[in-house]
This record gives C-alpha cells, sequence and structure tokens, in this order.
C-alpha cells in the first residue's frame, strides 16, 4: 500500500498524519470495489474459506463492514455505490435478519453508517428504497442476539430508525433493552465482560464502549454521553497501555484479525471529549497501530485485508470468520470524522506509556497485571482472571505480550500430569506489583499462582493441591518472538528442565524466574531477582534495585506483604 512520505515534525514517532489515514482508507475501498456484484449488494471477497454463516451471508459482511469504512472517509464516489448497493439488497438480494444470525451484526454497521451518512446517502435516497432498507433493519429490533456485545447491534439499528421516525415505539424499546442488558457486564472501572463470565478483551472497546458511546453521541443525548462517556475516559487510562513502542496492540483475546480496529476507542474518546490522552498520544498510538499492520502483511498483494494478525493465520481464526471478517477494520478509521484541524490531527506526537517509563499496573476488574520497559517497548499481560467459556490459547494463558503469540507447546502455563488446561479461573486480587489467581487441571486439581514484577522481570510461583503425590509438574514461560529473548530459571520445587513432582503434604509449591526482554545485554537474570523460600508456601523476593516482598499462599488465597528494608 501506497502512502505519502512520512511527517516527522508532526509526527516524530510514526511519520503518519491525516493524509495516511485517507490514503490507507482509499487504497483500501479502491482494492474491494473489483468484488463487488453487479449490482453492488454483495462483496466476495477471494478465498477458499466460508464462514459458518454461508457465502451470501460473507457477501452482505463485505458490503456492510466497507460501507462502514466509506462512511468514515465520507467518500461521495464510494457512497453512490454503496447507495445503489442499499436499493439491490433490500429488494430481495440479502439474508433476512433473524435471532442470533450474522445479518444483525451487519445490520449496525449499515444503520451506523446511514446514521453518519444520512445527508449525503440516505436523504437522497428514493422513497421507496427509504421504504425497504427500514422495513429490512426493523427485523433487527426484534431478532434475538447472542448474550453478550451483540446486544448492542438492536440499539445500533434502534438508534438509527428511531432518528428518522420508523416504528419509533419499538425502537427506543430496543434501545433501551439492549443498553439495559449490558449493565450487569459492566465491573467498573471502564471494563466489561463481553457476556456472563470472565471474557475480557478489545470487544471493550470496538463493542461495548463504541456502540452506547456513538449512540449517546450521535443523538445528542448528554444524560447517556455522561454515563458512557466517564466509562470509556477510564478504560482508556488502562486501554492505552495495551500497546507496545513498535505499535503493536496486545495479542490476547479473539477476532484478532480485526487488527486496527483496536484504535477505534482511542478515536472515539477524542470524538467525544472523553478520554484521558492528550491529543499527541492518541494520533500516536493509532497511527502506531495502523503502521504496524500495514508493514507487516496485513494487506496482500491485491490491496485486501487477509485474514490473520500480520499476514495469513487460521490459528486466530474463529468459525465465524470470513473472508471479508478483517473489515471491522474499518472502525479504526473513526477519526476521520473528526475534522483535519482538530488538535488530533494537528498536535505533535507524544509517546505511548509504554515509552515514558516502566511500568508495573494492575487493572482491577480482568485482574491482570500489566508490564511494560521502557528499554524496548515491550508491553506484557499477566492474565489472572480471563478466561473464555471453553478453552481458548488467546485468552487462557498465564501471560501475553505485544512481541509474542502463544505457540502450540503450551507457553506461559502449568502443566499438571500432563495437563495443561486452565479453567473455572479464579482471580484472587491484583495489587502493586503483583496479581493471583487461581485455577483448577483436570478433575479435582487446583492451581493457586501468583506473578511478582518489576522491570522486565518476574517471579512465578503455583502451589498445586489436590494431586495425587508424584504427580509430574512442569512449568513453562514465554514463547519465543522476534527481536526478544525469553528466560526461564527454576527456584523452588523445580529442576533445570523446569520440572517437578507433587509431595505427601496439602500442596507443593514451584516457583521459577522469567522474563521477555528486548534488551542486548541484560544483567542476568538471577542477579536481577533473588527469591528465598520462607516456610511449605511462603517465599521472600528482592528485586535489584527494586521492592522486598514476602509471599504466604495457601489452596484459597495469596497475601503479598511489602517488607520494610533494614537499616
Amino acid at each position: 500500500m501506497e502512502l505519502p512520505p512520512d511527517d516527522r515534525a508532526l509526527s516524530p514517532r510514526t511519520g503518519c498524519i491525516r493524509a495516511h489515514w485517507e490514503s490507507a482508507a482509499d487504497a483500501l475501498l479502491a482494492a474491494v470495489e473489483p468484488y463487488a456484484t453487479e449490482d453492488f449488494a454483495l462483496y466476495h471477497l477471494p478465498g477458499d474459506r466460508t464462514s459458518w454463516s454461508g457465502r451470501l451471508s460473507d457477501g452482505l459482511e463485505g458490503y456492510a463492514r466497507t460501507l462502514l469504512l466509506a462512511a468514515f472517509r465520507r467518500d461521495e464516489t464510494a457512497l453512490e455505490r454503496y447507495a445503489a448497493g442499499l436499493a439491490a439488497g433490500t429488494a430481495g438480494v440479502w439474508p433476512r435478519i433473524e435471532d442470533r444470525g450474522q445479518p444483525l451484526v451487519e445490520a449496525a454497521s449499515i444503520a451506523l453508517a446511514l446514521r453518519l451518512t444520512r445527508e449525503q446517502v440516505w436523504d437522497r435516497l428514493d422513497d421507496a428504497v427509504r421504504q425497504r432498507t427500514a422495513h429490512w433493519l426493523a427485523d433487527a429490533l426484534t431478532a434475538e442476539p447472542w448474550p453478550c456485545n451483540w446486544e448492542l447491534f438492536p440499539v445500533t439499528v434502534g438508534g438509527f430508525l428511531a432518528e428518522i421516525g420508523h416504528e419509533t415505539e419499538a425502537s427506543r424499546a430496543a434501545v433501551e433493552r439492549g443498553l439495559e442488558r449490558i449493565e450487569k457486564w459492566y465491573l467498573g472501572d471502564g471494563w466489561y465482560t463481553d457476556g456472563d463470565g470472565r471474557k475480557f478483551d478489545y470487544y471493550n472497546g470496538w463493542a461495548m464502549h463504541l456502540y452506547p458511546v456513538l449512540h449517546a453521541w450521535l443523538g445528542q443525548d448528554e444524560r447517556l454521553l455522561e454515563r458512557y462517556g466517564a466509562r470509556l475516559s477510564r478504560h482508556l487510562a488502562d486501554y492505552a497501555r495495551l500497546f507496545g513502542a513498535d505499535g503493536a496492540p496486545m495479542l490476547q483475546g479473539r477476532s484478532l484479525t480485526y487488527r486496527f480496529a483496536t484504535t477505534a476507542p482511542l478515536w472515539l474518546g477524542a470524538l467525544t471529549g472523553h478520554t484521558p490522552l492528550a491529543p499527541g498520544e492518541t494520533r500516536r498510538l493509532a497511527s502506531g497501530a495502523l503502521r504496524y499492520f500495514l508493514q507487516r502483511g496485513a494487506v496482500d498483494e491485491r490491496g485486501l485485508l487477509t485474514l490473520g494478525w500480520h499476514g495469513p493465520n487460521e490459528a486466530l481464526l474463529q468459525g465465524y470468520s470470513g473472508p471479508a471478517s478483517p473489515y471491522w477494520a474499518s472502525k479504526g478509521f473513526l477519526g476521520l470524522l473528526l475534522p483535519p484541524d482538530h488538535e488530533v490531527w494537528t498536535a505533535t506526537e507524544e509517546p505511548g506509556p509504554a515509552e515514558r517509563a516502566d511500568a508495573v499496573t494492575p487493572v482491577g476488574p480482568p485482574n491482570w497485571l500489566l508490564q511494560s520497559t521502557r528499554s524496548d517497548g515491550v508491553v506484557r499481560l499477566h492474565n489472572h482472571g480471563s478466561e473464555d467459556v471453553r478453552y481458548d490459547p488467546y485468552y487462557t494463558r498465564l501471560a501475553y505480550s505485544t512481541v509474542t503469540e502463544p505457540s502450540a507447546s503450551y507457553d506461559n502455563s502449568v502443566i499438571v500430569g500432563g495437563d495443561a488446561s486452565r479453567t473455572g479461573i479464579v482471580p484472587l486480587g491484583a495489587g502493586e506489583g503483583w496479581a493471583a489467581s487461581r485455577h483448577t487441571v483436570g478433575d479435582g486439581v487446583r492451581v493457586t499462582s501468583v506473578v511478582l514484577a518489576h522491570g522486565a522481570s518476574e517471579v512465578r510461583a503455583h502451589l498445586v493441591t489436590g494431586a495425587a503425590p508424584g504427580t509430574p509438574v512442569r512449568v513453562t514461560g514465554w514463547a519465543a518472538g522476534d527481536g526478544v529473548r525469553a528466560e526461564l530459571l527454576p527456584v523452588l520445587g523445580l529442576t533445570g528442565s523446569l520440572t517437578g513432582v507433587t509431595g505427601d503434604g496439602g500442596g507443593t509449591l514451584f516457583v521459577a524466574l522469567a522474563r521477555l526482554t528486548g534488551e542486548p545485554d541484560p544483567v542476568p537474570l538471577e542477579e536481577a531477582v533473588r527469591v528465598r523460600g520462607a516456610g511449605a508456601a511462603q517465599f521472600s523476593v528482592r528485586f535489584s534495585r527494586g521492592p522486598e516482598l514476602r509471599v504466604r499462599m495457601d489452596g484459597f488465597g495469596v497475601d503479598v506483604v511489602p517488607q520494610t528494608p533494614q537499616a
């Protein structure tokens, strides 16, 4: 993809200004045009893969998600094509919106795009097309969503239909119902779970915050905007820490093929005035992510977004991932709604959190510990509270980073009796420099874990209870990554191969030192942190130029107590 020359005066870190975003949007829109059907109602992007919703739904997905990009770009020529596609699609081409069906998702993108471009598109349509479109969208008001972020798709459709005066009462009811349903998933400090359970991932930003805040902002509903805007602002204080200095978002969760959709909440905060981030920091984080993906194969030789993270990657796809699924990345162009003279576009770039200073930050609701180092710009996420309804390597490992990907060999795991599963995760707290949790392995075995971090160094401790004496235990650390070194050293209960066996008592403690670093010549890990056993399930930790801590563990909890250095 050809972009304008870098502007290192305004954007010393990424070189990207508004013109780069405009060029990227134009190139993506131009690349999909050849794959539209003759009537422009469907976009059948190339590839062998079909989602579980089928080819027709995938074609609708191609239309809806790229329409959203055209709406953010305000591309008059492209919008004319999509208006023609709207006329054809609602004349019997598109599948109906039904309970828990993929067209419900795409209806939200279509409704949002039409609301954003009402003067350019909706108001210019023939009345018959408007009536057909409203009728097709109206099924979203009563279709039952999956109990997760899907609850917000009827909200988005209802907001548009209420604005144009179509089925106003039903539209408002759908909005109220959806907003009410997501309240039970809001756990405070700007964090939602994606439905029941403890599913924390990017759906917080590109769905749970995006749709309610945009609905309130577009409807000029100050009461709703105050509520959801405050939540967004609080979320962004944590969210900004998920981006590495190289622009990479944290590689964790599902639907990762949406890539720079991760930037949507950053732009949303600036658009609505609900953000703790400086304008130059917002653009730096967003542009860093855009450039990160464009430089690493996200777009193929045809100019199309591939199904993957960098290039194609089947490992991180879900059954609903079709050829056009990556175009939810369109949400990352939300910033183009800001006028060219907005301070987000005119301010000089400022460094993101990972570039400013070393930090170890607890994040309460998901029970995460975010660890970043300024020297290499790497961000690590220690996961002690998030899991999917099934075992998923992108949810259930002990740690993730901006420079590594979960491996097939069960990195960042505790393997008990050959079983690497981690289910029923119970958060046990996160505090200054630490996070802890308990999970189950197999039948009746419990593992209580704590991580303590300072700089790039980590201490990982696991207390295994409920296993038969002599059960083999193995701990693993970071997977390999480009330009970084992964280390794992045994300390207590482990041999040089990072293996051990359970004892006869109530629990057996296994402790290791870990590090993921891009520094070319770091201080030896065993010098950077020292651990000393202090009992069957107790130990002390002393970080070089850092804190000294005493840790006590049992099968139910973890106590981490700072120690006052002796005079």
